[in-house]
């Protein structure tokens, strides 16, 4: 057998393993858990708070619509919650990541899961109707300021009340943070940084002693409305199914409170589509490029436009 039949082997026998374990979760574990969940206004973020209040945690969701925010704290209220409140604000602003924390702090006494989930897609703000990299910095800034830095400082912020708990950080990353795919550039590129950083903070906490949790959550394609918004803005639509928020909200909060390494959501096609490109990574990218149409505007980097 080659080198390619036992990698194939060796993927299907992990399949096989990672289908049959079910970690244990107590949704008991829940009741009264003090919980700050970031991107909640709508999708993933709206959907785990739901799950959270469902399961009588107490529970601080931020976002920027705080119009939006009322609405999900009183559903929230309304669902089991004990406590449910918010705070308005731009992750992408390090004074709105800081009152964040602090409010937390003030108002639960402590902290034992922080579940980052906000993102920015800058792409959609591109002044030109081409999906490909075209060397706007400034964009890349906004992406880089919110998917990535934002989130380094809310767990830096976080870590002291998590290690009096032993909680949990829970990072929500995506599939564009393991492979290459196109029109990801600026998205990518900070969901691969976040995978990079937090899988070394994981490492130098087991170092320091510190029993906190670091859950990465690799995602796919999920029903957040975005299918759509690429639709308007470039003129085609991904053809791949989207999974159910609802669902994918669970399947993170589950895995934070197994405290797992990673999680894979939808897992069928989350976790074989990351470790087959490990294996055949030019046949993956062939079958990933595939799904796009092929005859879109080019880059004004080779057309001579300016952006």
């Amino acid at each position: 057998m080659g080198k390619l039949g036992w990698s194939l082997f060796l993927l299907l026998a992990v399949l096989v393993g990672y289908i049959w374990y079910e970690p244990a979760f107590d949704p008991e574990s829940l009741r009264g858990a003090r919980v700050v969940v970031t991107g909640c206004s709508s999708g993933i973020g709206e959907q785990m708070a739901y799950h959270y209040a469902g399961f009588g945690a107490r529970v601080l969701i931020t976002a920027r619509r705080e119009g939006r925010l009322k609405e999900v704290v009183a559903k929230m209220k309304d669902l089991g919650a004990q406590e449910a409140i918010y705070v308005a604000g731009d992750m992408g602003k390090p004074e709105d990541c800081e009152r964040t924390i602090q409010t937390a702090k003030e108002k639960f006494g402590g902290l034992d899961y922080l579940v980052i989930n906000h993102a920015s897609l800058s792409t959609l703000k591109k002044k030109n109707k081409s999906p490909f990299w075209d060397g706007d910095m400034d964009i890349l800034h906004a992406e880089v300021t919110t998917n990535y830095n934002s989130y380094i400082q809310l767990a830096s912020l976080a870590l002291p009340l998590l290690h009096k708990t032993n909680g949990s950080l829970v990072i929500v990353g995506s599939m564009a943070g393991k492979i290459a795919s196109p029109f990801s550039t600026f998205y990518a590129g900070t969901k691969f940084a976040l995978d990079g950083f937090f899988a070394s903070l994981r490492q130098e906490l087991v170092m320091q002693g510190v029993n906190v949790s670091i859950t990465y959550c690799v995602i796919g394609l999920v029903d957040t409305g975005l299918p759509a918004k690429f639709k308007e803005m470039f003129g085609f639509l991904m053809d791949i199914p989207a999974a159910p928020p609802s669902d994918c909200a669970m399947a993170i909060i589950r895995g934070g409170a197994a405290r797992q390494r990673e999680i894979y959501y939808p897992w069928r096609d989350a976790w074989v589509a990351t470790k087959l490109s490990t294996i055949v990574p030019q046949f993956f990218e062939s079958l990933t490029r595939g799904i796009y149409p092929q005859k879109l505007e080019k880059s004004p980097l080779f057309t001579g436009e300016e952006n």
